[in-house]
């Protein structure tokens, strides 16, 4: 085989196998770029009322048009504030952790998620005492953990028990939240509880929103166990 031969083939070997290397390069691009299916599942926001000043009500009637939730952060140092913080207010006594709750600003950044409801959603929080809820929303998230949900109030109409109106707003008429971490499981349902109610505002009769951070929980159910008991209370109402 002469020279110029070899250097044929040599130069033809390189040019295939470079193409052959480009080639693999752009099917695997091609495959990072698929999206993976994103895992989801149900949060079920539920509403309650604890004892504050809710006696001087003959109603309460709580408009609400949406939610926000906060995904929360995948860096470990802002983790360990919360946590260190969280463990300066255990500190405190309840007084002091009340007061907290009441006149904590509500985080109103863009690393929250908002979800409107289908339409707005009204409680009347004088019937949601001695531990009775209502269900204003559920929603479909990706599966991860959340660092709090706020509730986006509209509206408050409230009639005193000597049938006066009550003038009642969340504080800086800013978001109610709830901080509380949760999780969104795959194929499982949250049920968040958030538990507020009206506190009155020295000798006026001007009333505000406050989230009760004793009364507010968090839930785990499996989406199919709910369904199996929800069907059998159907074939037992038929029988």
């Amino acid at each position: 085989m002469t020279d110029s031969s070899l250097l044929d083939r040599r130069t033809y070997l390189k040019a295939t196998g470079s193409i052959a290397a480009i080639g693999s390069a752009g099917i695997a691009g091609c495959l990072d770029d698929v999206p993976e299916s994103d895992a989801t599942g149900t949060l079920a926001t539920r509403v309650t009322d604890q004892p504050g000043d809710i006696g001087d009500f003959e109603s309460c009637v709580v408009t609400i048009r949406g939610m926000w939730v906060k995904p929360a952060s995948d860096d470990g140092e802002e983790d360990e504030e919360d946590e260190e913080d969280e463990e300066d207010d255990g500190e405190e006594d309840e007084e002091t952790d009340e007061d907290a709750e009441e006149t904590e600003t509500p985080d109103e950044s863009d690393a929250r998620e908002y979800h409107e409801f289908d339409e707005p959603q009204e409680a009347d929080l004088v019937q949601l005492q001695d531990g009775e809820t209502q269900l204003v929303d559920e929603q479909e998230l990706a599966a991860r953990e959340y660092e709090f949900l706020q509730l986006d109030v509209i509206d408050v109409d409230g009639t005193l028990v000597d049938g006066g109106d009550a003038d009642v707003s969340t504080p800086g008429n800013a978001p109610l939240q709830f901080k509380h971490r949760f999780e969104i499981r795959e194929g499982q349902r949250t049920v968040f509880t958030a538990d507020f109610t009206p506190v009155r505002r020295g000798a006026t009769e001007s009333y505000l929103l406050q989230p009760v951070a004793q009364g507010t929980t968090v839930e785990y159910e499996d989406v199919e166990d709910e369904e199996d008991d929800a069907d059998g209370e159907d074939d037992s109402t038929e029988s």
